[in-house]
């Protein structure tokens, strides 16, 4: 072996492996290798106040460090291939410094896609780790674990164990604070709008009465509407207008991430989250009518650059498919609008033209398929002609009142030739000025104004984005943690705070202003961009931050009153004599000792307290205690007295054991009861894993002898082959059926 190239997952090293002969090794370190320690706080500051991290290898990664070690060993060249942007610039730096080579020495090979030729232009481009990006992202990860460390304990002793804080975190929350608050602060205004139906079938909306222009909230009430249709019933009409205008609509550049993962969000219903996890493997590599590549360019970015060969083959693909008149006469370029973007990467691109979404189709997944379209069609589009609409207008005059009647038409569909056209032409038929028309039907109807809507995953990313809060790499995560620590909740894809967001934002609000500012969050992206460029010096931006940070955390401990909810209820605990303290937990109000956790006697409201756990004569098969039966969300189940010494816990009513073995070891198959409801599992597990959610037959499948399971679904019930290389499926008997109403 006389290289070795370094990335960060398996799957990017198995593609890029593809493309390479011999002389090449390809290994993964699977993300980052180094890292602050999770146990401890893992920053010092050293004798002339600089800010000294101090990284430690994870005990899971230590295999990967050996094997890296060992081929480093017997490599020629080294080669560092981790993403282009900081956090891959920090992996490619603490490989180097884990495998004890000078990170200044190793080549770095910088690609935006993961394609042959992009391989094997990066090879003969290598340059220098960028250790101002590295700088960049060192900066970012100590004030993160400055502010998380330090913040968080402060946040669980002063409120409520379990809370945590953070830079771009708690900025994004307040963001979604503040919008509940105008909501619960919102008072709706009454409003009617008036509506008329011209020569029976032209819809229109008044538009003037008594010289006034009617906008949304001029009519305020029923008596002025009733007063307005009373007066115009009896009026005569006739045209004043007819105006029609062509517009064009612009052609939509490509995706960057925030813009992706909107876009996946409002059209294919994905998560930022789901989103990212789909596009990386596009990115990393899937299979292609050309063999084993990646199909789309990095996914985390902020710019709108374009290659020059990927536009140029772009216009050929359009000219060629769709003809001259959807071809612009200059190739469209695009810059980004979003604050501090990286303008050397490239926007989220096919990385192959002809690999479209027809060709595709029968080699990516469902959701893979459905991400790349979007992907595609959007590059596509953003190098076609603009659409063009015709605008109408027409506007019919009584004595009193004008009414305003609005129409479209699409005159040339342009780049919507790819990402389709919903609205219909609603066309007004061609009168003359001064002819007369009837009013067959006049109604007024009333209305509320409604508060702003609740952010949702893809409008708050917009938001965070706008106010340069995060970059491409922390939007979805962001939204996770969030999530993960219970400060929001998403009901029907709407985010709604939680009544802890609420106490944890004011306490922010009014001790550490800063770290919920969200000027204050994005003038500190802009000066880790500053870091980047070569601007400002790292030490100097922690120093400047650290120093007044802790002395607000120093106060808080002293000064910051505690918003625990414990309120003294007057009683005494009936098992050590200590006062009984009304409290507030994650599952709601309950009653406490306040002597815990020496006592830990506690009731609900009404006095009443948890139930014993009923026991049994059965003996756990771990520990010899006797096992108790207690109550789950899924129901009753056996777990051993010794809890939490012993863990041991078991169904209350064995799983039904299958007359059919599994196809796997030849053990017996259980019927069980899972999440998602009954499944079926080999015995053996987890030696087997076989499972299934089809009942297993005791008949085989006649095509190619494996076991057949029958599944019942909203479509039907069917029998099908457990075997993926066999097509067998055949539609249950009526006298079969399990679900006589999933065929009807």
């Amino acid at each position: 072996m006389k290289n070795l190239i370094i990335v960060e997952s398996p799957a990017k090293a198995r593609t890029i492996s593809n493309f390479l002969g011999r002389n090449y090794k390809v290994v993964a370190s699977k993300g980052h290798i180094r890292d602050l320690p999770k146990s401890s706080f893992g920053i010092t500051v050293d004798e002339n106040g600089l800010f000294v991290p101090k990284y430690s290898i994870p005990r899971e990664v230590n295999p990967t460090v050996k094997e890296l070690r060992t081929l480093s060993k017997k490599a020629e060249t080294i080669y560092i291939a981790t993403d282009e942007d900081r956090e891959g610039e920090a992996i490619g730096y603490h490989i180097a410094m884990a495998i004890k080579k000078d990170p200044t020495t190793l080549p770095r090979i910088v690609f935006h896609e993961i394609t042959k030729t992009a391989i094997k232009h990066a090879l003969e481009n290598p340059r220098d780790i960028d250790m101002d990006a590295v700088n960049a992202q060192q900066a970012r990860r100590l004030l993160d674990r400055i502010v998380g460390y330090k913040l968080s304990p402060l946040l669980a002793s002063k409120i409520q164990k379990g809370l945590s804080a953070g830079r771009v975190q708690s900025s994004a929350l307040k963001i979604v604070v503040d919008r509940e608050r105008e909501i619960k602060a919102f008072k709706p205004q009454e409003y009617w709008s008036i509506d008329g139906l011209f020569e029976k079938d032209i819809e229109s909306s008044i538009f003037e009465f008594n010289g006034q222009k009617i906008d949304k909230l001029t009519i305020k009430n029923e008596k002025m509407a009733n007063e307005i249709v009373q007066s115009t019933k009896n009026e005569s009409f006739v045209v004043e207008s007819l105006e029609k205008k062509e517009r064009k609509s612009k052609t939509p550049p490509p995706f960057m991430t925030s813009t992706l993962q909107q876009s996946a969000s409002t059209q294919l219903g994905f998560s930022p989250k789901k989103t990212m996890m789909v596009a990386q493997k596009l990115y990393e590599g899937v299979k292609t009518d050309k063999g084993n590549m990646g199909v789309i360019t990095y996914m985390r970015t902020d710019s709108l650059n374009l290659a020059k060969e990927a536009v140029e083959k772009a216009r050929e693909y359009i000219d060629d498919t769709f003809g001259k008149d959807y071809l612009p006469t200059k190739p469209k370029f695009y810059a980004s609008k979003s604050k501090g973007a990286q303008e050397a990467h490239e926007a989220i691109r096919p990385t192959m033209i002809d690999f479209t979404p027809m060709i595709a189709k029968d080699y990516l997944g469902a959701d893979e398929f459905k991400l790349y379209r979007l992907i595609y069609n959007r590059f596509l589009a953003s190098q076609m002609t603009p659409a063009r609409l015709e605008s109408q207008t027409l506007l019919f005059k009584g004595q009193k009142s004008i009414f305003k009647a609005s129409g479209r038409k699409l005159l040339f569909d342009g780049f919507y030739k790819v990402t389709g056209y919903s609205e219909k032409d609603k066309l007004l038929p061609q009168l003359k000025k001064g002819q007369k028309v009837t009013l067959d039907d006049i109604k007024s109807e009333q209305h509320f104004t409604e508060p702003p809507a609740r952010y949702n995953e893809a409008s708050l990313i917009k938001k965070l984005e706008s106010l340069g809060i995060g970059r491409p790499s922390t939007y979805a995560p962001t939204i996770s943690i969030l999530q993960a620590r219970k400060y929001i909740e998403i009901e029907k894809k709407r985010i709604h705070p939680t009544e802890i967001a609420f106490t944890v934002i004011e306490m922010l609000e009014e001790h550490f202003s800063e770290i919920v500012d969200s000027s204050f969050t994005s003038n500190m992206e802009a000066q880790l961009d500053e870091i980047d460029e070569g601007k400002l010096d790292w030490q100097k931006l922690l120093s400047e931050f650290y120093e007044p940070f802790m002395q607000k955390i120093t106060n808080g401990k002293a000064n910051i009153k505690s918003k625990k909810m414990a309120i003294p209820t007057g009683e005494m605990c009936p098992k050590c004599g200590s006062e009984l303290l009304r409290r507030k937990g994650r599952y709601g109000e309950f009653i406490a000792c306040s002597n815990f956790p020496k006592c830990k006697y506690t009731t609900d409201l009404d006095g009443n307290a948890p139930p014993e756990p009923e026991k049994t004569d059965i003996k756990c098969d771990k520990c010899g205690a006797f096992m108790v039966i207690k109550d789950s969300k899924r129901g009753k189940f056996l777990a051993c007295s010794a809890y939490p010494k012993c863990k041991n816990a078991k169904p209350l009513i064995p799983p039904k054991e299958l007359k059919i073995p599994c196809p796997k070891c030849g053990s017996k198959i259980l019927e069980k009861e899972g999440k998602r409801g009954k499944f079926y599992g080999c015995s053996n597990y987890p030696k087997c894993r076989f499972i299934t959610n089809g009942e297993p037959q005791e008949w085989k499948c006649p095509t190619c002898g494996g076991m057949v399971v029958h599944k019942v679904l909203k479509s039907g019930e069917f029998y099908e082959c457990i075997e993926k290389t066999c097509k067998y499926k055949e539609a249950v008997p009526e006298d079969k059926l399990k679900n006589k109403s999933s065929t009807n």
